[in-house]
């Protein structure tokens, strides 16, 4: 059973509904759910957020939190996540946002550089992969994707540890 097979089995048993804002991944995450038999019975919604008006407009993102800290960070990952999941009435929010190359980055955010973030139920964790800039466009989109199934997949088998760790990063 692949990651995302593992995913949808996990999301149906604990009766739970997903959906993604997507930026970088252009649609893939959703793309990988939909690929699962059964996948109706636990995606809401997937829409792809490219421009920072669809980012407002679809997933509740703030124009001041784009300006401050621009499109890709986790501050705007975060509330991709969180608004994405309150749009769609989801339980579970994921987002992507980041540049995957080959061009468009930055010395400080250079190609390989994708945010995430993962809201379950009122609780929001956000992260930067630092993936190798090396990567192609496509290995970059694929390995985001990759990555936080498997960080939501950890999440959803142990609740308690994932309230525990968004407890802890907000009193930093």
């Amino acid at each position: 059973m692949n990651t995302f097979e593992e995913l949808v089995s996990l999301l149906i048993e604990k009766q739970m509904t997903i959906a993604s804002a997507e930026s970088c991944t252009g649609g893939l995450f959703a793309s990988h759910i939909v690929d699962v038999p059964d996948a109706s019975r636990v995606l809401n919604a997937s829409v792809v957020t490219y421009s920072n008006a669809a980012k407002v407009r679809y997933a509740r993102v703030s124009y001041d939190t784009i300006e401050k800290f621009g499109a890709v960070s986790e501050q705007v990952a975060g509330e991709m996540a969180e608004g994405i999941a309150l749009e769609t009435s989801a339980n579970v929010g994921v987002s992507f946002s980041g540049v995957a190359g080959p061009t468009g980055g930055s010395k400080q955010k250079p190609v390989g550089t994708v945010c995430v973030g993962c809201y379950i139920e009122g609780k929001l964790w956000t992260h930067t992969f630092h993936l190798d800039p090396t990567l192609s466009r496509a290995e970059i989109r694929e390995q985001s994707t990759i990555l936080l199934a498997e960080k939501l997949l950890d999440f959803l088998n142990n609740l308690g540890w994932f309230e525990t760790l968004c407890r802890d990063e907000l009193s930093k």
